[in-house]
């Protein structure tokens, strides 16, 4: 277990390339599998759960390289995957199991999906169901991983996940390519939808509105040339960091600024962040842009409602600023935070509070006190193998008084490998 001390102080100054956008790095890689050709994929992901799809892929016959952060996968067609000798090992990647157990569902042969501890505990009712609607076949011990997939024949469905999920809607869609008809996913709330923009790209069919995604089946799809944007929920860990210290000032180039990703740039806003978007341009189907913040005071707010599903993966950062806002940040209709890498809600608490903030931890939420609670103090915290904790944690240490040891930083490599290496490149520049 590697622990990482982090000091208080300093500013944030300078620019930043981000990694690739994981979320985007996922779903090329398994369309470009499934198409014809020799995809080349630029800026893929650094992360390790990207990785991990990549691993996936291998064992199932596709031939990929990869250079520095290109990758060029050499798609197998729909059908043209093998049955892999051994079960396909997501590691943490929750994204991974979910859209693999989507594409394997279409597969003419049986395979096991599994994870690490972590993974294993996570439900996965939520896309076994739809699977099991369209004709899969699979086995799982009280809806949890390792899940054995008996591909085959799928019928198209028309369903509408009870809780929305752009996971849930990806593993869906791509069954849906291998389906005897037009599959329809409706949603109350717009997930992220990176995956039907990257199916058009490849050639798929896709119709319908916002809230009802028809994919048709069958699509004959061809590789691409892609580049995959900077990655906007690693990017919020260092914008934070620009809102804690005072008198920072930091750049972010080509980050992907997908609308149904980039609300967490509109809610700070409204909470008195200084944000400014500028070179924006269509890349792929995705929006692109870059990304400039100076340190200014923050009043606060609340998150409810739609705005969680689409903020859920920078809800941890909102947590570690409430402390250093006027009004503090109280977040509601968040459970889906119980079920991820781990017990956000209440991991993210038990950080904060050993570091003296005050939190009132509800079953869907937190609340999290601001400014007039008092200041952080440095303390021993520990972010149960969580890399958004982790890093949110890291964040919050920046603005306490003394060191904060953190447990298990490295786990930031999930999503962010470059975190802590880019995190004192920029407090380094301001110090020189």
């Amino acid at each position: 277990m590697s622990k990482r001390v982090i000091s208080p102080g300093g500013i944030i100054d300078g620019v930043v390339e981000l990694p690739g956008d994981k979320s985007i790095s996922h779903r090329y890689a398994i369309i470009a599998a499934l198409a014809e050709g020799r995809s080349e994929i630029r800026n893929f992901a650094s992360s390790a759960d990207c990785q991990s799809t990549l691993e996936c892929l291998r064992r199932l016959g596709v031939e990929i390289e990869k250079s520095d952060r290109t990758v060029r996968i050499t798609g197998t067609g729909l059908n043209g995957w093998k049955e892999p000798r051994k079960p396909l090992d997501a590691e943490n990647s929750g994204s991974t199991m979910r859209m693999m157990a989507g594409a394997l569902a279409g597969q003419p042969f049986t395979s096991t999906l599994t994870g690490d501890e972590s993974l294993r505990r996570r439900p996965m009712r939520r896309v076994i169901e739809p699977l099991r609607q369209m004709g899969a076949e699979i086995r799982s011990k009280d809806d949890r991983a390792p899940l054995e997939i008996r591909g085959g024949a799928l019928h198209a469905i028309d369903y509408t996940p009870p809780t929305p999920s752009a996971q849930v809607k990806s593993a869906v869609l791509l069954a849906g390519l291998f389906a005897d008809g037009p599959t329809t996913v409706r949603e109350s709330i717009c997930t992220r939808d990176h995956t039907e923009v990257a199916l058009r790209e490849f050639g798929a069919t896709i119709d319908g509105t916002k809230s009802a995604i028809r994919i048709h089946p069958r699509p004959k799809l061809k590789a691409q040339q892609l580049t995959v944007p900077g990655d906007l929920s690693g990017a919020v860990f260092l914008i934070a960091a620009a809102m804690v210290l005072p008198e920072s000032s930091l750049m972010l180039h080509n980050v992907g600024l997908n609308p149904t990703r980039a609300r967490v740039l509109d809610f700070l806003v409204s909470i008195g962040a200084a944000v400014n978007i500028a070179s924006v341009q269509m890349l792929h189907g995705e929006l692109v842009g870059d990304v400039a913040i100076r340190h200014a005071p923050l009043k606060g707010g609340e998150i409810s409602g739609a705005q969680v599903a689409e903020m859920i993966d920078e809800l941890p950062m909102l947590a570690a600023l409430g402390p250093f806002t006027e009004n503090g940040i109280e977040i509601h209709d968040a459970k889906e935070l119980r079920v991820k890498e781990s017990d956000r809600i209440a991991t993210m608490a038990e950080g904060l509070r050993a570091m003296g903030a005050r939190v009132e931890e509800f079953a869907d939420g937190m609340r999290v006190e601001g400014r007039t609670a008092g200041k952080l103090r440095g303390a021993k915290v520990d972010p149960q193998g969580d890399h958004r904790i982790a890093m949110a944690l890291s964040v919050a240490a920046l603005g306490a008084d003394g060191d904060t040891t953190i447990r298990d930083a490295e786990c930031a490599a999930v999503s962010f490998p470059e975190f802590f290496v880019t995190l004192d490149k920029l407090r380094g520049a301001a110090k020189a």
